[in-house]
């Protein structure tokens, strides 16, 4: 309400009871009234609050009303104050013109007319407190809008990341069902096929050797669903922050010499070849299994995406870090897609038709961060990538 707006009233005169008749005419509960003896008082004042309206006497020693109304008007925290100057020197035109000229709103001529200063005074405080209340409105509603503004961003960035979303959702949902169906279709032909062999009673497909054949290729197909379904549970403890690691001291070039030699007939697949550089042993305190996991995943990327040229794997330490390098000389990595390679769902380019669900760096990402490490990348497009993993000893 506008009456909750209190006023500041400056009256300015040299005669002290000058001042306590004036404030006793104007004073009321809802206002706030300042008395100055000189225009020196009166402008510390001026400086110091914020005045609905001054009330200055024309004739004082030293600064003058008038003189006093011109400083007011030349600066910027005062030019705006309404001012009504008190004059006994009667009603002469010229004496207006230069109170008018100074910068007065208005004039009142002693003696004072009691009814007069009352009306004037309740004129310029009515209108000082409409302005009040129309800056505090025009304030709530510039904070309205900027507050809706914020909320239209964030709304649009929710809806952004909502369909960002749902295409990652659906991305997935069909690379999971190609990736599962993938195995899937070979055990189903698999058996389809052994069943063709037991109805023509065909004891010839089942020698030891077909049958070892068979349970190899059946043995890599269910590892291949094992692995997918793995990545999705580790996938699900890293969101649920239950990711376990269970530390324990080992050799962190005999665990990635040994995964190396396991690799063997996948790398005689990607028709590539693996030299390994893990001449000393590295011994430091990690869980084995997850390291294995995270080393199983770069050398997996580097078969899948290293062109069947050369790969180097090198372990060796530096400093208080054990340090893990996987580099091939495949299709390298554009540096836009090095800022998202480690996000989940996420694979080098669409346009390179590979398997996988876009988890494994994400996956191993989390596994490192884990043990207070880091995982890099230095790649070019065209020129192969550089994937190092840096543990804590």
């Amino acid at each position: 309400m506008l009456s909750e707006i209190k006023a500041k009233l400056l009256i300015v005169d040299d005669l002290p009871e000058n001042l306590l008749a004036l404030e006793a005419l104007i004073k009321r509960e809802d206002r706030q009234v300042y008395k100055a003896l000189s225009a020196d008082e009166a402008l510390s004042l001026l400086l110091e609050h914020e005045f609905a309206m001054a009330i200055l006497d024309v004739q004082m020693p030293g600064m003058n009303g008038f003189e006093l109304a011109e400083m007011m008007r030349g600066t910027e925290k005062t030019k705006s104050i309404p001012i009504v100057f008190v004059s006994a020197a009667g009603r002469e035109l010229n004496y207006a013109f230069k109170g008018y000229e100074s910068g007065a709103v208005d004039f009142l001529h002693k003696p004072l007319d009691i009814h007069a200063v009352k009306s004037k005074v309740n004129v310029f405080v009515d209108l000082y407190r409409q302005r009040k209340a129309m800056k505090q409105q025009v304030e709530e509603l510039e904070r309205s809008r900027q507050e809706q503004e914020a909320l239209l961003r964030e709304l649009k960035s929710t809806q952004n990341e909502l369909e960002h979303a749902i295409r990652m959702r659906d991305d997935f949902m069909s690379i999971v069902s190609h990736e599962v169906r993938t195995p899937l279709n070979g055990l189903i032909l698999e058996t389809q096929l052994r069943k063709l062999h037991l109805a023509k009673d065909n004891a010839s497909a089942f020698t030891m050797d077909k049958l070892k054949a068979m349970v190899d290729r059946d043995e890599r197909q269910i590892q291949s669903l094992i692995r997918l379904i793995e990545d999705m549970l580790d996938v699900s403890r890293i969101r649920t922050g239950k990711l376990s690691i269970r530390t324990s001291p080992f050799d962190l070039s005999e665990l990635v010499v040994n995964l190396v030699e396991s690799y063997a007939a996948q790398i005689a697949a990607a028709e590539s070849v693996v030299t390994l550089h893990a001449s000393e042993p590295v011994i430091g305190v990690w869980d084995e299994f997850r390291i294995e996991q995270v080393v199983a995943n770069l050398l997996t990327n580097a078969l899948r995406y290293g062109a069947h040229k050369p790969i180097q794997v090198r372990v060796y330490s530096e400093g208080s870090e054990a340090r893990v390098e996987v580099k091939d000389q495949g299709i390298g990595i554009s540096a836009e897609n090095q800022k998202r390679i480690f996000q989940q769902f996420e694979r080098v380019s669409a346009s390179h038709a590979v398997s996988g669900l876009g988890l494994g760096l994400f996956i191993s990402d989390q596994i490192v961060a884990a043990h207070g490490g880091t995982i890099s990348v230095e790649s070019e497009e065209g020129c192969g990538s550089l994937f190092r993993v840096s543990l804590p000893l």
